[in-house]
């Protein structure tokens, strides 16, 4: 089974570079099985939108994970119930609404996949590693993907840890930087700090330069703008072992794309 996995989609830049670049990685590495993307920078930078989650699927996407800013666009919260394909972190408190894992099926492969977010420098959610620990338990396949929606490398690479053996992969999203870090853990699951970011790169983390350095000059409240020099496409290709689940292989990818 091979999945791409497509690092936090930043807005219209983010969107256009995944829909440009998914058919040609598809013919270089010979297709895929599941492409999953974290979605919640989709739109303008910020959350998502019932028409811009019609906009990745169109591109080839399959599903969308989340984070922090799944929550920003208010028309969205409701379509979490119904869309399977859209999650959101998992280790939100009971009755939340949405939901954080999921099993998917195409074509006969089964994959689960689980959306989490870290708690170090983070908003205050459940554990994600008890929240990972019950879900995985139940699990009926054995290939699971896990989004770890995460601030700290250490507490990253510490959930890579903690499930290495019992999940596929575990790949963290949140920072707009990509990690060099990329690794099967002796237990057989592939490992990413960060998968990086699919957007405008020559700003800071997705913004225009312009738009974020009065924060940091002033400290006072302003209006980011999504940044559309240097575009890159950034995320990770990894290869399992569709019968026992354990990964075989993980190539990082972080390209520029052209017009």
């Amino acid at each position: 089974m091979r999945i791409l996995f497509i690092g936090d989609i930043m807005g219209r830049p983010g969107r256009e570079a995944a829909a440009r670049e998914i058919p040609g990685l598809r013919e270089e590495f010979g297709g895929f099985d599941f492409i999953i993307a974290n979605g919640e920078n989709s739109a303008g930078g910020f959350g998502l939108t019932e028409k811009v989650m019609k906009e990745l699927f169109a591109s080839g996407i399959d599903i969308l994970t989340n984070g922090n800013h799944v929550w920003d666009k208010k028309d969205f919260i409701p379509l979490l119930d119904s869309e399977k394909a859209v999650l959101r972190p998992a280790n939100h408190p009971q009755g939340t609404r949405g939901r954080g894992y999921a099993v998917y099926e195409k074509n006969g492969d089964r994959l689960a996949v689980l959306c989490l977010q870290g708690r170090t420098f983070m908003p205050p959610l459940d554990c994600p590693f008890q929240t990972a620990e019950r879900l995985v338990a139940e699990c009926p396949v054995p290939s699971i993907f896990v989004d770890i929606h995460a601030e700290a490398t250490s507490e990253k690479r510490a959930l890579g840890v903690y499930l290495d053996g019992k999940v596929s992969a575990v790949v963290g999203t949140h920072t707009h930087v990509q990690t060099a870090d990329e690794e099967i853990l002796p237990g057989g699951t592939a490992f990413l700090s960060d998968a990086g970011m699919t957007g405008g790169h020559g700003g800071v983390i997705g913004m225009t330069a312009e738009s974020v350095l009065p924060k940091f000059l002033t400290g006072t409240p302003c209006k980011f703008e999504v940044s559309e020099a240097d575009v890159k496409f950034q995320g990770a290709v990894i290869e399992i072992d569709a019968e026992t689940g354990r990964s075989l292989d993980i190539v990082r990818i972080n390209r520029a794309v052209t017009e």
